[in-house]
């Protein structure tokens, strides 16, 4: 069960982070020195991925041209000297083979999944959702092709949440079986109390066979009137094999302006470049009040 192609959807609205994405797609919006996108993409290819589709809509062109060559640009750059900044900028364009398809139609994550029906063919891919970044020492989208490998078996990324953030989540109904990793039972999506079946929330990130675009084939709309890759996932699990990997890592929501503060904080700190920096100003900030 080799694992050569990922899914990207990012085709959403980014309506949590208006007015900034009314003409930005959230995906493109600088989390230090990079797009939000490019940490994605770099994890998916840190994994051992060779193909990427990036679902994208028709607001999203920005996505296709960063990661494209861009000759006016590298030839002042290479003019003026600027070794590290053609580097960088022509790395973007050549970090993997990208893909785009569109999603003409808002109807949800599991529609947007099944738009990569062609693409993934009938192999096995990973999906990693376009506004989730982590941070973590071995890629968590590697952590998951490991147990899906070994197992034989679909995964999901996932990690304990508070109990009154749940119903913001898919719950998992899991039992042990090795470690770090569960056999995953059933599943719903954003649960009141009373309906959930854990606190493990699916985070972001999914390897996943082709029988779930059969299944999204007939998946009516769900919850707000989408279709679900929930319900899709729900379904496969009772007639395939699925595991839950409770991934080492932390996960950022950038598709919140929480979200998107801690990222760049976290993100920062971690830098060369500003790292040292940060901590100081953040040190003198904290006296200030």
């Amino acid at each position: 069960m080799k694992i050569r192609k990922a899914v990207i959807p990012a085709a959403g609205l980014g309506t949590r982070m208006l007015p900034a994405t009314k003409t930005v797609p959230k995906e493109m919006l600088p989390l230090v020195d990079k797009p939000v996108i490019q940490y994605i993409i770099e994890e998916a290819v840190a994994s051992g991925i060779e193909d990427i589709l990036v679902v994208t809509n028709r607001a999203k062109s920005a996505m296709d041209d960063y990661f494209d060559y861009t000759p006016e640009l590298e030839d002042r750059l290479m003019r003026a000297g600027k070794t590290e900044e053609l580097e960088a900028v022509r790395r973007t364009a050549d970090i993997a083979n990208i893909f785009y398809v569109r999603q003409k139609e808002t109807k949800g994550l599991g529609h947007a999944v099944y738009r990569a029906k062609r693409f993934a063919g009938d192999e096995p891919f990973a999906v990693l959702l376009g506004d989730d970044v982590m941070m973590a020492g071995v890629p968590v989208t590697k952590q998951l092709i490991d147990a899906a490998e070994l197992h034989g078996a679909s995964a999901v990324g996932t990690q304990l949440v508070a109990p009154q953030q749940i119903s913001k989540y898919s719950s998992l109904k899991v039992e042990p079986l090795s470690a770090r990793v569960m056999r995953v039972l059933d599943m719903n999506e954003k649960p009141r109390p009373s309906e959930k079946f854990s606190d493990y929330a699916i985070l972001g990130r999914y390897v996943l066979t082709s029988d779930i675009f059969r299944i999204l084939e007939n998946t009516a709309p769900g919850y707000g009137g989408e279709v679900q890759l929930t319900d899709g996932l729900r379904e496969l699990c009772k007639c395939a094999p699925m595991v839950a990997v409770d991934f080492l890592g932390r996960r950022y929501d950038t598709g919140s302006l929480k979200g998107f503060l801690e990222a760049t904080i976290d993100f920062a700190l971690q830098s060369g470049e500003v790292g040292a920096w940060l901590r100081e100003f953040i040190g003198n900030k904290a006296k200030s009040f």
